[in-house]
């Protein structure tokens, strides 16, 4: 693979760190609370452990050894019923604006779709427009309350997706 070639694959071990600072990087970026969202969720450090279990999984968007960006589907935690929650979908500065936010979505939508859920739900902040933007695109829609219990509760927008 040549240097400058960008990837999505499926999270390894070796990228655990690198995604945990490419996510934290994000958050401080667009200034999200460091309470109450993904900024101080454990799995942060350990995202390849954390999604090794059935229909789970998470991708990276790597360039070379560097990782850019990435997103995972998971079961929506506390929640009765067959949805999944497209989560911690964070992209560095270098990723933006060249599609990889559109293939990404693709690609956790399909395994969600192949996993057998029926929903998708996701949380995200006001501000991040790009993103709101992205998942309005691709069917999101927009609810007036939360699901399940996520533990982000400083995240104020929900959307949910029929899949």
């Amino acid at each position: 693979m040549r240097k400058d070639t960008i990837v999505i694959r499926e999270i390894e071990q070796k990228d655990n760190p690198k995604i945990a600072e490419a996510i934290r990087t994000v958050l401080i970026e667009m200034g999200v609370p460091k309470v109450g969202t993904a900024y101080e969720d454990k799995s942060l450090d350990c995202m390849a452990e954390s999604y090794d279990a059935p229909r789970k999984k998470y991708f990276v968007v790597a360039k070379g050894d560097v990782i850019i960006g990435g997103a995972g589907i998971s079961p929506l935690e506390n929640y009765d019923g067959n949805v999944c929650e497209l989560q911690k979908m964070y992209f560095m500065p270098e990723a933006r604006g060249k599609g990889l936010g559109s293939l990404m979505m693709k690609k956790c939508l399909t395994f969600a779709k192949e996993s057998g859920f029926a929903q998708c739900y996701l949380e995200t902040m006001p501000y991040m427009d790009d993103a709101r933007k992205l998942y309005k695109k691709v069917g999101f829609n927009y609810i007036d309350h939360p699901m399940g219990d996520t533990g982000h509760y400083s995240c104020s927008v929900w959307m949910l997706k029929d899949l």
